[in-house]
């Protein structure tokens, strides 16, 4: 049984009329960016996707109901909310059940959207296998949820404080398609470039929309990554990168940081380390990814529309 589910004004209008829609995440709202960056970015990522002709459709869960699309004012209430869930698979229901509010991981976002029949999502960066991992245990949720969901996120790669190759591995192993748009290596988060090259390289929105449509026709589970560059002029160079994270990795482990804390702990880190450029390059990624799910989401739909017009007898 499913809980209740909640679709904004617009986002209703774009089911009804088959509009495309893009699915975003809340917790780079509520636990990603400062206020009053993170309304201010809300609205432009939602902006950029209306832009490019589709419907943007934020997901939280807001006193129990799992809301598909924002208001304004709802958006606004959920950048200035405190004490915010961070809800991802695992605790996604229970939130829902007892009626608590939470902002909604990828995985949970994954969840909801295919809840709601959305078939692309844009974010930031996805969660991975964590530094230390094979100590710790500590590998998100994000990973397996690709290998089971059917929806294609457009991410800037995994986020560069994971320890990079292992995230790799675990999502060759689930069978998940990694696919590098426009280039041969993969981006990681803040850089373009990475030294792990691309198991797979597609260079349009139309060519992702069709791998997407096809796997469906294949009745392979699942979804798929597309990880898109941050544009070469916002991007940090990975050599410039390396020794801050390796100090906020530090600073974490000193300062007793674990589990869901420690992804917010390292941005909120890195952000001092270096002078809030990386909140420029997060942002800047974050917009990019939105203007290429909504190109998929349109491609996605063409295509749709074309199959269903090729089975009409014309007689």
């Amino acid at each position: 049984m499913t809980g209740p589910i909640a679709y904004s004004p617009e986002v209703a209008a774009a089911r009804e009329a088959g509009t495309p829609l893009v699915a975003l995440e809340s917790t780079i709202i509520t636990h990603g960016m400062p206020w009053p960056r993170n309304l201010e970015t809300a609205r432009r990522i939602e902006t950029v996707i209306r832009d490019e002709g589709a419907v943007p459709a934020t997901i939280a869960v807001i006193e129990g109901t799992l809301h598909v699309g924002l208001t304004d004012e709802a958006l606004s209430q959920l950048a200035r909310a405190e004490n915010v869930a961070k809800l991802s698979r695992a605790d996604l229901a229970a939130c829902m059940a007892t009626g608590g509010t939470g902002a909604t991981t990828v995985s949970a976002t994954m969840i909801a959207a295919r809840l709601a029949g959305i078939e692309v999502f844009a974010t930031g960066g996805i969660g991975g296998v964590h530094r230390g991992a094979e100590l710790s245990f500590d590998i998100s949720a994000d990973l397996r949820e690709l290998a089971e969901t059917p929806v294609t996120v457009v991410a800037a790669g995994a986020k560069a404080i994971l320890d990079l190759p292992k995230t790799w591995e675990v999502l060759e192993t689930y069978g998940v398609p990694v696919i590098a748009v426009g280039q041969d290596v993969l981006p990681a988060f803040w850089s373009r470039r990475s030294p792990h090259p691309a198991p797979l390289r597609l260079d349009t929105a139309s060519e992702i929309a069709a791998a997407h449509v096809m796997r469906g026709a294949l009745g392979l589970p699942g979804g798929q990554l597309a990880a898109n560059p941050i544009p070469e002029a916002d991007e940090i160079p990975a050599e410039t990168l390396a020794p801050l994270i390796e100090q906020a990795l530090a600073d974490a482990e000193a300062d007793g940081i674990a589990a869901k804390s420690v992804t917010p702990y390292l941005l909120a880190r890195l952000y001092e380390l270096t002078d809030g450029r990386s909140l420029e390059a997060n942002i800047a990624l974050v917009l990019n990814n939105a203007c290429l799910g909504a190109a998929i989401a349109r491609e996605i739909a063409g295509l749709r529309d074309r199959v269903a017009g090729a089975q009409i007898d014309p007689l």
